[in-house]
């Protein structure tokens, strides 16, 4: 689904990823994994359109990417979960969700059950303003409003950063399912270790803008991995 090749990126004068290279298949969960700074964001930014990358090629389902801003790569099925969340405070949870509808056709702009068998708090908080929600509900709504999009590829920041663990769990659950349905390919950049090594199929360990260590998770040892990631 995801081909990033030689993926570069400038802020200013300075260069942020260094020849970047990896892949991301339909039923899979790809993980990237570091310590804080080393571009882990900024790779997933680049790959939704929020950052236009300076150089090296991205793919999505074949087809090679020019440099689409984020409003295209969503029409297309990349959705983004951003770090922090970024849910609208004031909308209710309900036109949260609804925001999504934007890359929908008229006929399928609607939220469906499955949303609320994922994401139980949702159904019951519809009415709630986003911003009166806990960190970990506002994870749920803001995972909830990609899978609006209907998805190709899904990107998700730190989905665990300050969650408490029954959300975690919760989240992993989610994850878990949505890679099962064989419908769309994820990466994930996790800090969360044992909550990314026990998801993950393939994993990118990255270094200073660079990827130090890629492969299955049969083929990665866990020991080397968390030696290359840990603080």
């Amino acid at each position: 689904m995801l081909g990033v090749t030689d993926l570069t990126l400038h802020y200013k004068q300075s260069q942020i990823l260094h020849g970047v290279s990896l892949s991301a298949d339909v039923g899979k969960v790809t993980c990237v994994m570091g310590r804080n700074g080393v571009g882990k964001t900024s790779l997933l930014k680049a790959i939704a359109g929020v950052h236009h990358r300076s150089g090296g090629e991205i793919t999505l389902d074949g087809q090679v990417l020019a440099r689409p801003g984020a409003d295209e790569l969503a029409h297309m099925g990349v959705a983004y979960v951003p770090q922090g969340r970024e849910i609208f405070p004031l909308l209710t949870v309900r036109e949260n969700l609804e925001t999504g509808f934007t890359c929908l056709p008229r006929h399928a702009r609607r939220v469906p059950d499955e949303i609320f068998e994922l994401f139980p708090v949702l159904k019951e908080m519809q009415r709630r303003r986003g911003g009166d929600l806990s960190g970990g509900q506002q994870q749920q709504l803001a995972i909830g409003r990609a899978l609006i999009m209907q998805p190709k590829l899904l990107l998700l920041d730190e989905p665990t950063e300050g969650i408490q663990p029954n959300i975690i769990q919760q989240i992993g659950r989610v994850i878990r399912y949505l890679r099962d349905q064989g419908k769309m390919a994820i990466v994930l950049v996790e800090q969360y270790f044992d909550f990314a090594h026990e998801l993950a199929d393939e994993f990118v360990a990255m270094e200073r803008g660079a990827v130090t260590l890629s492969g299955d998770k049969a083929s990665v040892s866990r020991d080397e991995l968390l030696r290359r990631v840990s603080v």
